[in-house]
């Protein structure tokens, strides 16, 4: 009998349940284009990725810590299967085709019913390239189409550009504050370049999505006070895979070399011989005021502006911020990583002459679509944050610039 061509649909899936079966790179790649549909998505896997933990923390998913079970596809409207079990893609894809639910496979897309396109964004257009002949299917083919097409919309000529050239060695890329529109062009060039991308959880997650299958995706995420992946594996992951001729790419929310450990990886890859691009990003430290209303400086408000680290206490040994000086300045402290210890660095500020009334604003998720900002002063901040649930990532900013905008006058 001969192969049809799939049928294209989009899928609305607001409020409706996905099951998502295995909690590996496929889920991690695949999930956060679910998440941004709205879908109300269920994780079944025994063990996941720090990142698409991250994202079941977060409470963006619902994860239920077990292997596959009968019944799990029951009410889905949507199911993703992508185990290492064998035997349980073949059980779910029965119960799927049981249950009439559309059901991707990862590990043999000929025996599932429905296909994952090769999908790219551009100012609200969605592109989705699918092989129409079963036989000849290339995933390599099919994501260069759509690489073309979304690149042509974004520069308004819908024509394919020439073939682009592999990078040797390692890009250090900045991928900005979230917004995977807020990556540099030449950022989201070498993503497109790339044959491995070593990705951390505050990086734009969205474009993994766009990576074609034939990428290896390898998760460094960190999670606060949780599972992380320390940096001297990193550091040996982008020497090991440079080394067989890859293109890499370390992809960083932010900018690198911001609270970004970059120049530790620039030296590591220089002691090993091995050419690294840097590509620097949009800092959360300025982006994430001002997508926020805030801006950093203002015309007789503020004539500086100081970014500190707080991941370690005022009063911890570790800590290499002055913070008594920090207080006698008149112009915006903006402090990244430090909502869990916000509390001891206000009563620090204040006691080093600071006013308690000192405006504050915790802006979390920036430039994503959870972003959210919530107000406060030096004297109240440590107990609104636990009122309002403020959790990482959040840029914190302290100053007179947080009353001027849409939230506030001076």
């Amino acid at each position: 009998m001969a192969e049809h061509p799939a049928y294209p649909v989009g899928l609305r899936l607001t409020g409706r349940r996905v099951v998502v079966l295995g909690g590996g790179q496929v889920a991690q790649r695949r999930l956060p284009a679910l998440i941004a549909a709205g879908a109300d998505v269920r994780l079944v896997s025994p063990e996941a990725t720090p990142s698409v933990e991250a994202m079941a923390d977060a409470g963006e998913i619902t994860w239920e810590r077990r292997p596959y079970a009968e019944g799990d596809l029951a009410d889905a409207w949507y199911a993703l299967i992508a185990t290492s079990d064998t035997g349980a893609n073949n059980a779910a894809s029965a119960e799927a085709e049981r249950h009439r639910v559309w059901c991707v496979r990862s590990d043999d897309a000929d025996l599932a019913t429905a296909w994952t396109p090769a999908t790219g964004h551009s100012e609200g257009v969605t592109v989705a390239v699918l092989t129409t002949d079963a036989r000849h299917r290339d995933p390599r083919h099919t994501a260069a189409i759509r690489d073309a097409v979304v690149e042509g919309l974004r520069d308004g000529t819908l024509v394919a550009p020439h073939r682009r050239t592999r990078t040797p060695g390692v890009a250090l890329v900045g991928g900005g504050p979230g917004d995977p529109d807020l990556i540099t062009v030449r950022g989201r060039r070498l993503l497109a370049e790339a044959d491995v991308v070593i990705a951390d959880r505050l990086g734009p997650r969205d474009l993994l999505a766009e990576l074609p299958p034939h990428v290896e995706v390898i998760d460094a995420a960190k999670i606060p006070y949780g599972r992380y992946m320390a940096q001297e594996a990193i550091n040996n992951a982008l020497i090991e895979h440079a080394k067989q001729g890859k293109s890499v790419v370390r992809l960083k929310g932010g900018d690198p070399f911001v609270f970004g450990r970059g120049m530790e990886e620039a030296q590591a890859l220089a002691e090993a011989g091995i050419a690294c691009t840097v590509v620097p990003g949009i800092s959360s430290t300025i982006s994430v005021p001002g997508a926020a209303g805030i801006p950093v400086t203002h015309r007789g408000v503020a004539h500086e502006f100081t970014v500190v680290s707080g991941h370690v206490a005022p009063d911890d040994e570790r800590s290499l911020v002055d913070w008594p000086s920090l207080a006698r300045l008149t112009g915006t402290l903006v402090i990244l990583m430090g909502v869990d210890k916000i509390g001891r660095i206000a009563e620090t500020l204040v006691a080093h002459g600071k006013s308690p009334d000192t405006p504050v604003a915790l802006v979390q998720e920036g430039t994503t679509a959870a972003q959210r900002r919530v107000d406060a002063t030096l004297a109240t901040v440590a107990e609104t944050v636990v009122a309002e649930e403020v959790r990482p990532p959040a840029v914190i900013v302290v100053g007179a610039v947080v009353a001027v905008g849409p939230h506030g006058t001076v």
